[in-house]
C-alpha cells in the first residue's frame, strides 16, 4: 500500500510503499482479542493474598464447651464463619502469564497495524530528533498533528540511533498522553487503543523488513515440509 510521509510541520513530503503483508491485512478481531488479553495477563503481578484459618492470628483454644450451651459447635475463633476468621478459597499469589504462539503474536501485531492504516489513524513521519531533549519542542511538533489524544510513537532503536532515541524519550516523558514503542518490540494493546499512531520512516521500513523476512522464512518451511 502507498502512504504519505509527513514532515514535523505536518506537511506531506512524499509517498512510500508499505508492505501489504504487514499494513494491508484483513482485520481479524479474534486474534486482537487474544493478543491483548495475553499482554494484560502477562503484566498482572498476581500478588493478591488472603489468610485462611490456619494463618489468621488467634487462639487455638475451644471458645466454649461442645454441648449444653445451645449454640453452634466451635473449634476455635479462627473459623471462616466468624468475624476476624480466615477466608475460604481466597486468592493466593500466582503467575497469570502464559505464552502465546509466535506466529499468532506476529499476526496480531500486523493486524493492529493494518487496522490503524485502514482507519487513517497511522501516519508515517520523517525521522527527526530533539537535540536538547526538551518537552516543549516535541510538544510543538505533536501540535501540528493535533494534540490531547492518546498517541503512540514507534521508534527505530538501532545502536546508531540510541542517543537520538534517548533524547526523544526524555522530551516525551512529561506528556501524559504520549507513549513510545520500539519497532522491534511492538505491543498490540498500545497500538489498538492508541487514537493516533506515529511511525518514524526508518521504523516503518524496519517493521516491513522484519515481518516480511519472517513471512518468507515461514513460506520456505512450508515448502520444505510439502
Amino acid at each position: 500500500m502507498e502512504t504519505a510521509v509527513y514532515s514535523t510541520g505536518g506537511q506531506e513530503l512524499r509517498k512510500i510503499n508499505l508492505d501489504d503483508a504487514v499494513f494491508g491485512l484483513k482485520i481479524n478481531e479474534s486474534i486482537l482479542w487474544y493478543a491483548i488479553n495475553n499482554e494484560l495477563a502477562n503484566k498482572r503481578l498476581g500478588t493478591a493474598c488472603t489468610k485462611d484459618r490456619g494463618e489468621v492470628h488467634g487462639s487455638n483454644a475451644k471458645p466454649y464447651k461442645q454441648k449444653g450451651t445451645g449454640r453452634a459447635r466451635r473449634g476455635d475463633k479462627k473459623s471462616p464463619l466468624l468475624v476476624g476468621g480466615g477466608t475460604v478459597f481466597g486468592p493466593k499469589p500466582r503467575d497469570f502469564s502464559y505464552k502465546m504462539p509466535k506466529m499468532a503474536k506476529r499476526l496480531a501485531v500486523k493486524t493492529a497495524l493494518s487496522l490503524k492504516a485502514h482507519t487513517g489513524t497511522l501516519k508515517v513521519i520523517e525521522d527527526f530528533e530533539i537535540e536538547d531533549g526538551k518537552t516543549k519542542n516535541l510538544f510543538g511538533i505533536l501540535q501540528n498533528f493535533g494534540s490531547g489524544e492518546r498517541t503512540v510513537m514507534v521508534l527505530n532503536e538501532n545502536e546508531s540511533d540510541r542517543e537520538r532515541v534517548k533524547l526523544l524519550k526524555r522530551a516525551g516523558r512529561n506528556i501524559p498522553w504520549l507513549s513510545f514503542l520500539s519497532a522491534s518490540r511492538l505491543r498490540v494493546h498500545d497500538l489498538f487503543y492508541g487514537r493516533r499512531v506515529f511511525v518514524l520512516e526508518t521504523a516503518a521500513k524496519e517493521i516491513c523488513e522484519f515481518y516480511a523476512a519472517c513471512q518468507n522464512r515461514r513460506n520456505v518451511k512450508v515448502r520444505e515440509q510439502a
